[in-house]
Order: structure tokens, then sequence, then C-alpha cells
């Protein structure tokens, strides 16, 4: 791993209040961090800036789940990104997605037309840095403004998410 973990005995206060957007207290230490959240320990104000983001995307984001996910999940596969691809592998399956269309996400597959619309948001926009004006209409027949935005802005976040993992050579947890 390029960038581990911080250890344990290093964490400080100020490190554990980075992590209050996002961990209760009683797992605002090394272990509860985890492999993803760990490494961004050793930079506290970075982290807490990001958590904010972060938190939104993942908890509050006007998304429906289930597409919030089949989003995630593209973006990981496209970004080679392990760590997020088997995190979200079941987050997905609790949102409703069955395990034959995560396979067809691999694949920029959908059975479904509003599925397969969503992949192709998140291609365009990871190939171009911007959605089609006949993507973005299409998207507006299903998502209104807000939810269009909160796309955009989730693969954006993700794709950051992938850069730093992959960098920091974070790996799956073993137990997932």
């Amino acid at each position: 791993m390029r960038l581990p973990p911080l250890p344990a005995e290093q964490w400080n206060d100020r490190t554990r209040d980075a992590f209050k957007a996002l961990l209760p207290r009683a797992i605002r230490n090394a272990e509860g961090a985890g492999p993803a959240m760990g490494p961004l320990a050793r930079h506290p104000d970075l982290t807490e800036a990001y958590l904010g983001f972060s938190v939104y995307l993942l908890f509050r984001s006007t998304l429906p789940p289930r597409v919030r996910e089949l989003t995630i999940l593209r973006v990981a596969h496209r970004r080679g990104c392990a760590y997020e691809w088997a995190h979200h592998l079941r987050f997905g399956q609790d949102a409703g997605l069955t395990l034959d269309e995560i396979e067809a996400v691999t694949r920029g597959e959908a059975a479904d037309d509003f599925d397969r619309l969503v992949l192709t948001a998140v291609d365009e926009l990871d190939d171009k840095s911007e959605l089609s004006d006949q993507t973005w209409a299409a998207l507006a027949e299903r998502l209104d403004e807000k939810q269009r935005m909160d796309l955009v802005f989730t693969v954006g976040g993700y794709i950051l998410l992938a850069i730093a993992l992959n960098t920091f050579g974070v790996q799956p947890d073993p137990e997932r």
C-alpha cells in the first residue's frame, strides 16, 4: 500500500474530529476508519472537507439509491477501482440491483432502457467531462433538475475517490 492508514498511536483529537461527518464517535479510530478512510487520517483538514461532500453523495443525494449504486458501480468498473467495486456490490444489491444486472454493468449493458441511459451518462461524463444534449434531455424524462445535478456530481465524486483509492493502493476488505 502506497499510503497506509495512519497508525492508531498517531491518531489525536483533531484526527478523530475530521471523521465526525461519517463515523460515530465510538469508531473514530484507526480500526473503525477501515482501509479506505484510514489513509485520509493523515490529512485531517482534507478529510473533513471531503467527507462532507462524500456523505452527501452517499446518504443525502436526491438520486434514488438504485440509480446511485448503478452509477457508482459503473464508475468503479471503468476506473478499475477494486475497493469501490467490492464495497458497492453489497450496496447495489441492497438498493435492488440483481447480480446479473451488476455483472452487466461491467459490459455497459442493461436490460432496462433507463438503466442503460444511466450507464451512457456515466460513460459520457467519464469520457468527455460533459453530457450530450440528447442524454441530458433523456434523463430529464425520469430525473428532475436536482437529481440530474446529483448524478453529475456522483460520477465526479466517485471518479475522484477511485483516483485516490487506486493511487493510495487501497484494496478491498478480505471479508467482502
